[in-house]
């Protein structure tokens, strides 16, 4: 599955922050079933290389998994090393998505003004991730889509409900990364499921 065909299939990025290796598969499994296609796990979770690889795994065929709050070159190989296909990250730095792109994988960096955007776009990344999404409000993501190449997707990440993304959409948002209000360490697997289904409602909705 590539990224075009995930993001067209369903734009939400489901982002779980604190995720254990034993748990993952389970709320995978929840996700992938509610439509999920693209799973991050943040690099500062408790052993989130274990994680994404089991991940891979079990949902390499169904859903891109990918790493979060990639930082360095060094975490880049070690999330290649897992099968891993995705990449993000909350800056932009040009070394890191160049390093993605050459190791065959989505780079999403972090951005949140447009010469941030542009010397992204310039290193090669995929799509830029507009973080935090509550400092830049969909006015702002309206003006970047007027300057920056039409091929090139903006997700809003950071403080994203099911009631703003709506007016996100309107403006030319083309996914969102959705966090803690999705899942939270320790949840149960229904409540995650409750609000995976809300989410998608709305993102149709938008």
């Amino acid at each position: 599955m590539t990224f075009e065909e995930a993001l067209k299939a369903c734009n939400l990025v489901a982002i779980l922050r604190g995720i254990k290796p034993e748990e993952a598969e389970s709320v995978g499994e929840v996700l992938v079933e509610a439509g999920w296609r693209i799973i991050e796990v943040p690099l500062n979770s408790p052993e989130p290389l274990k994680s994404i690889e089991k991940l891979v795994k079990r949902f390499g065929e169904k859903a891109l998994i990918g790493a979060g709050t990639v930082l360095t070159l060094a975490q880049v190989a070690d999330v290649a090393a897992t099968g891993a296909k995705v990449i993000i990250s909350p800056n932009a730095n040009p070394a890191v998505i160049k390093a993605s792109r050459a190791a065959g994988m989505v780079s999403l960096p972090g951005v949140a003004t447009p010469t941030e955007a542009f010397a992204a776009v310039e290193a090669g990344a995929t799509g830029i991730k507009a973080f935090p999404a509550e400092a830049i409000p969909p006015i702002v993501i309206k003006a970047w889509k007027a300057v920056l190449p039409r091929e090139i997707p903006v997700l809003a990440v950071g403080g994203v409900t099911p009631e703003n993304m709506t007016a996100y959409a309107q403006a030319g948002a083309a996914g969102f990364g959705i966090g803690s209000s999705l899942y939270k360490p320790g949840a149960d697997l229904a409540s995650i499921a409750e609000k995976a289904r809300k989410f998608i409602e709305a993102m149709r909705a938008a």
